[in-house]
């Protein structure tokens, strides 16, 4: 199996976000043309203080942009209509306390709502 050989960065930007970074790197094709990879870094850090890192890595060409633009916008979008732009994970909000069922306790009233009003006279 031959090795892929990386070309050199053309344009490069790094988004840092928490133990993950993202690389975004433009390289050139052997035909000079150009394409995208993207990079997911995430650190690792073991029980003794050492470390590792994870990488995921993507390679989007000029042919797919337009599509890969597309539904990257659909699903972005979709997912602030229907949750918002506030991040609520655990992960990201050291503060975050995730609401705990409520349950019912015999100082707060009952519902009777799904009761038939029932006279005992009646039997």
């Amino acid at each position: 199996m031959a090795e892929r050989v990386e070309q050199e960065e053309i344009f490069s930007q790094v988004l840092r976000a928490g133990r993950r970074t993202y690389f975004f790197d433009v390289r050139a094709t052997k035909a000079d043309d150009y394409y995208l990879t993207v990079t997911e870094s995430k650190k690792f850090t073991h029980d003794d203080g050492t470390f590792h890192y994870q990488k995921h890595k993507i390679y989007l060409y000029k042919e797919d942009f337009t599509d890969f633009h597309e539904m990257l916008s659909k699903a972005t979008d979709y997912i602030i209509n229907e949750k918002g732009n506030e991040v609520i994970s655990e992960r990201h909000q050291k503060d975050f306390k995730k609401e705990e069922p409520k349950t019912i306790t015999e100082e707060e009233p009952k519902s009777t709502e799904s009761f038939t009003d029932v006279s005992f006279d009646d039997i």
